[in-house]
């Protein structure tokens, strides 16, 4: 990535002060595939050291079309109104070959972007599924380093494949339509078993009916559901686009907030998550490793061989 050649030093300091040239390119740098980015990516988190404050990292999800750009402004500008200092990581599905952007939504969210307290970064996904992009770990820590203190995580939305936002942060959010069954029914057994909190949007004009029928249904479904850390989630209706049960979102937010700091769930799942992007970074490791070791790379050929022969069982057996 060509760009200033500010020092790691340099480029912390600007991060810290969350200065958006700094902060922009920074992400940018962890955005990027290539080595030489890689460590200089490397030198800056080493400058940076440990983040300053703890942040609430809330990750928002949901089928295409449920509304979730519209409730992430909406709840960015509510908090960002109070004073909180608020950034968005908006995951965008993208071409895995030249890892483009599609949708853009820094574009959707125009009265956000325009807040001084806010900050908002289109993620290309590079055809990641799990709804999230392999940067973002690194981007929400770049984030925290800046002072933003709440950190809404946006997930692509396509397919049912999205559970992998839970590894990134405090809380999911899952994002329901009122189509009065046909959307409980297109909800998966995944995503529902990791939503901490659910909401109907959408509640609005002649689906108001309809979202409390879905409703109600969501509460039904989740009788189903076993949690072992003794949460209740919660199932909203609101309408992000009139702002109609956005208090009561953010007062169920803040009641998530406290329970999972007070019981130390908080602790748990963030200790979770670095083991998660810790073997994320091994697996890694031991691939590019593989790659460079002439002896596996035959044994991988063979294996690949083995494969496209319908011999499944190439492998021994443990």
């Amino acid at each position: 990535m060509n760009g200033p050649t500010w020092t790691p030093e340099e480029w912390a300091d600007g991060i810290r002060r969350a200065d958006r040239a700094f902060l922009g390119r920074a992400l940018s740098l962890v955005e990027s595939s290539l080595p030489e980015d890689a460590a200089r990516a490397a030198d800056l988190f080493a400058a940076l050291g440990s983040p300053r404050q703890s942040t609430f990292r809330l990750g928002i999800t949901g089928n295409p079309g449920a509304g979730k750009s519209t409730l992430t402004e909406a709840l960015g500008v509510h908090w960002a109104e109070q004073g909180r200092r608020i950034a968005v990581l908006a995951v965008d599905p993208s071409s895995s070959l030249h890892r483009g952007s599609i949708l853009g939504d820094k574009t959707r969210m125009e009265r956000l972007s325009r807040h001084p307290n806010a900050f908002i970064r289109p993620v290309a996904s590079g055809g990641q599924l799990g709804g999230v992009a392999a940067s973002t770990r690194a981007a929400i820590a770049l984030l925290e380093h800046a002072g933003y203190t709440k950190i809404l995580l946006e997930t692509v939305g396509v397919g049912q494949n999205e559970t992998d936002a839970a590894h990134y942060v405090d809380g999911l959010l899952l994002l329901a339509l009122p189509n009065a069954g046909d959307e409980v029914q297109g909800i998966k057994r995944g995503i529902m078993e990791r939503a901490d909190l659910i909401a109907v949007n959408k509640c609005d004009g002649s689906f108001v009916d309809a979202g409390r029928r879905t409703a109600t249904q969501l509460r039904e479904s989740l009788k189903w559901f076993t949690r072992e850390d003794g949460w209740s989630v919660p199932v909203l209706q609101l309408s992000a686009a009139e702002g109609k049960g956005l208090q009561e979102l953010d007062e169920t937010l803040n009641r998530y907030e406290r329970w999972v700091r007070g019981t130390g769930e908080f602790d748990t799942r963030r200790s979770s998550q670095r083991e998660h992007a810790w073997r994320e970074a091994w697996t890694a490791f031991l691939a590019q490793w593989a790659d460079q070791q002439p002896e596996i790379a035959t044994l991988r050929d063979q294996a690949r061989a083995a494969y496209s022969h319908g011999q499944s069982a190439f492998f021994p057996k443990k």
